[in-house]
């Protein structure tokens, strides 16, 4: 069988190598961290949520961030400094407002079908990442944003996905925790949450155990595609010294990219247009170190829509809150003024000690019409497995199996 090279130890990754490995190939996979997710796969909000697959591609999404530019701690956060990248994303962003439903309710399907997946790995393979099966509870503060998500819940309900409105007396008695007032919300009751970390570590194990080789500390250079075989120039770091040994070239019969935000640069050295940009999200994970936390910590994975802020909890004693985009480059600084209004959205809502929190930021690589690019290249023998945005532990189970059943056909059929 043919021996496959894939970029990147993300979430994209890792199921993508456990794919290709079950059906025979060879596989190396090439990470320049020392680990698998140790980037955007290290701490996002946790939720797989078919619930959240509606695409962002609204001119109230622009309205919004045109409004929020001077507010440091709005949900979305637009530096408007002059980046051709980051406008010629903007408007292509714009040219697909009209292919929102269409989208969203693909985005549904698919989602739907990588939970199946995702929860068929669980079973098979036993690691243990805080999967928790207790549903997703979307809530609203007002009728006019209730209202408003009438009209996507009737979208997401197209696309397949069970979920129900419920009353703000329902809200409480799903999740008992909550201290706040609601106005309405709606239940996923299928949805679920885990820690992103531990299942793609936990994977790779698997992976390793089946016969697939990690190449980590290893920073590609450049890929030579040809029409008979693949080769890639890269330069490894001794971690132990932390040099670089000279650069190296491996041969294989084909690559799959799945290099998250790099993917940009890595398609665009070979031709194609695969049009990320890295939308930097936040996250926090509190300890939960007390009795009290523990038990007025939420068990039930929540969606506040006003503050755009989603949560998990990660087993007995972590709490997952996570939350924002912001436009601002490859820049993955840790900005207090975007931390601090989830430790207070926490406080506001729960009952709980924030005095042991661990913040972290990521950029998610984002299209610009919200969909995952699982295609092959212009050039012979490379592929793409990258794109998910925000949505990279939602919909990866599913894009892996459509890139493996792609390369079969493209190299064994």
């Amino acid at each position: 069988m043919p021996h496959i090279a894939i970029i990147g130890a993300g979430i994209t990754g890792v199921t993508t190598a456990y794919e290709l490995i079950k059906q025979g190939f060879s596989v190396t996979v090439f990470e320049k961290n020392l680990y698998p997710a140790m980037e955007t796969s290290f701490a996002n909000g946790g939720q797989l949520s078919a619930c959240n697959a509606e695409v962002w591609n609204q001119k109230s999404t622009i309205v919004k961030g045109i409004k929020w530019m001077s507010q440091k701690n709005a949900p979305l956060l637009l530096n408007p400094s002059f980046n051709m990248h980051k406008y010629t994303w903007l408007v292509a962003f714009l040219n697909n407002i009209k292919n929102y439903e269409k989208n969203t309710i693909e985005t549904v399907r698919l989602a739907l079908d990588s939970r199946k997946h995702m929860f068929a790995i669980a079973d098979q393979e036993g690691f243990d990442f805080n999967l928790k099966k207790k549903g997703i509870l979307h809530f609203y503060h007002t009728a006019k944003d209730f209202e408003v998500a009438k009209n996507v819940n009737a979208l997401l309900n197209r696309g397949g996905l069970e979920r129900y409105g419920v009353t703000p007396e329902e809200i409480k008695a799903i999740e008992p925790t909550l201290t706040g007032d609601y106005f309405g919300g709606f239940f996923t009751p299928d949805d679920a949450t885990g820690d992103i970390h531990k299942f793609t570590r936990g994977l790779a194990t698997v992976c390793e155990k089946r016969g697939v080789k990690f190449c980590f500390g290893a920073n590609v250079l450049k890929i030579n595609p040809a029409l008979d075989r693949v080769e890639i120039l890269y330069n490894q770091q001794n971690p132990k010294h932390q040099i670089e040994q000279a650069a190296e070239t491996s041969v294989f019969d084909g690559v799959v990219i799945c290099g998250g935000v790099n993917s940009y640069h890595l398609g665009d050295q070979l031709g194609d247009k695969i049009n990320i940009y890295p939308v930097k999200g936040y996250s926090i994970t509190v300890n939960l170190k007390d009795e009290r936390s523990v038990k007025n910590a939420p068990w039930v994975s929540l969606l506040d829509e006003s503050a755009k802020i989603v949560t998990s909890r990660l087993g007995v004693d972590r709490f997952r809150v996570a939350g924002t985009a912001e436009f601002n480059g490859y820049n993955k600084d840790i900005r207090n003024d975007r931390i601090q209004p989830l430790i207070d959205w926490v406080n506001k809502n729960f009952d709980i000690a924030t005095d042991s929190v661990v913040s972290w930021a990521g950029l998610r690589p984002m299209m610009p019409d919200m969909m995952p690019r699982v295609q092959r290249s212009k050039q012979a023998r490379v592929f793409y497995n990258t794109g998910h945005g925000h949505l990279g532990f939602t919909l990866s189970a599913a894009t892996a199996v459509m890139i493996s059943h792609e390369i079969q056909r493209a190299l064994v059929a």
